[in-house]
């Protein structure tokens, strides 16, 4: 469960302020995705990373799984997101000195997971990736890159899934794949998938739509089915 109560994101300009979020007031449910759309400006990216304890509120509340993040310190946070939050970026994030394996590896040493080894392990076959462990990111794909991502978020079995645009820098075959992954995580680990995205079809696949534009939260909505093609 994601709950936000008039959250909202102001910060300092040459010019006085900005409002980057007017206040937004949001539930969403355990297991739902929900995709967030909107143009390039709009406080898609500031609210993921107000959810993911990221960035703070310049108001509001927000509860995650229960817990209120607003009212955690830095460190609180961090073990927060370890337990309870994986987050998939654009531009992948991996430590480029270390092997795929060693990056799913790491979350999960760090919360001292018993099984760390075979777990990580396990999440690379599940992406597809177990034959590249020893890759590092300089040998894998674009493609592979972001699976390893994805098997990192998933190393300590979060409820709660973040993405930022996670198809945005890979081409058109590839983002596909990285779509189909992304469903198939939701519907298997029954986790909420909360993702950032310009994509329609990837838009459209979620079980809800929510648009911004300027900060505000201006509609929201379930998708359209897609129309058959006639064979």
């Amino acid at each position: 469960m994601i709950e936000l109560t008039d959250v909202s994101r102001t910060v300092s300009s040459g010019a006085g302020t900005l409002t980057i979020l007017h206040p937004l007031t949001l539930s969403i449910p355990r297991g739902r995705t929900v995709a967030l759309t909107g143009p390039s400006g709009s406080g898609k990216s500031t609210l993921l990373g107000l959810i993911a304890g990221l960035d703070a509120p310049t108001t509001g509340r927000i509860v995650l799984d229960g817990t209120d993040v607003t009212a955690l310190g830095e460190e609180a946070l961090a073990r927060l997101r370890g337990a309870k939050v994986g987050i998939v970026f654009q531009f992948f994030h991996l430590l480029p000195a270390l092997t795929a394996y060693e990056n799913v590896l790491v979350p999960m040493e760090i919360a001292g997971v018993s099984d760390a080894s075979s777990r990580a392990r396990r999440l690379l076959d599940d992406v597809g990736l177990g034959a590249r462990a020893h890759h590092y990111p300089s040998q894998l794909s674009g493609g592979e890159q972001q699976r390893v991502a994805i098997a990192r978020a998933l190393a300590n079995d979060p409820p709660i899934l973040l993405a930022d645009e996670p198809t945005g820098n890979l081409d058109t075959t590839t983002g596909q794949q990285i779509i189909d992954l992304l469903v198939t995580v939701n519907r298997s680990r029954g986790c909420t998938l909360l993702l950032v995205t310009h994509d329609p079809d990837l838009a459209a696949l979620a079980d809800e739509i929510l648009v911004l534009r300027d900060g505000r939260l201006v509609d929201r909505r379930v998708p359209t089915p897609p129309v058959p093609t006639a064979s």
